[in-house]
């Protein structure tokens, strides 16, 4: 089975004052609405859980993820469901394939590599929920793309072997 989340396509709320209270709550005291406060959340945490391979198909923005993955982080990253109250993490056995595209290039042996955030900040929190497993595919100098320097098919036709071989 493959479950496919669009992030740009979910109305995904930023974590507030009500989610704060709610999650803070035990469940056993959980109010109709704390417990539709927490229901995406739910089921984004569902999800992970349930998945075998993760892709995480991001741009980079600023050096770091946008602001919608970073909400979806925040509410799949829970104490007690991906979390142990320990601080150990409960998603094992997982793996995590991140596609980023970047304008600039990040990789090793750049002169700006110390700037890649994005994937210093995804495999930081993968791993704190138990996810060890995280190939990462870094497709920098996407913006010769939108400046028309290469063809979209052509720049992608460069990560084909990387994506093949995170696939296997």
């Amino acid at each position: 089975m493959v479950a496919e989340r669009d992030l740009m396509q979910t109305d995904l709320p930023f974590v507030n004052a009500p989610w704060l209270q709610a999650y803070f709550t035990p469940p056993e005291r959980h109010s109709v609405e704390m417990r539709e406060v927490l229901r995406l959340s739910d089921e984004l945490a569902t999800e992970v859980l349930e998945a075998d391979h993760i892709v995480i198909a991001t741009p980079v923005y600023n050096y770091n993820v946008p602001a919608a993955l970073k909400a979806w982080v925040d509410h799949v990253v829970r104490k007690g469901v991906t979390l142990g109250h320990d601080g150990k993490g409960l998603v094992v056995g997982k793996k995590v394939t991140v596609l980023l595209a970047s304008g600039g290039v990040y990789t090793q042996g750049s002169p700006i590599q110390d700037r890649d955030l994005a994937t210093q900040y995804l495999r930081m929190i993968l791993g704190v929920i138990g996810i060890t497993d995280v190939g990462v595919i870094a497709a920098g100098g996407a913006k010769a793309v939108d400046l028309g320097e290469v063809g979209r098919d052509a720049f992608l036709d460069r990560f084909q072997a990387e994506i093949e071989a995170e696939a296997a």
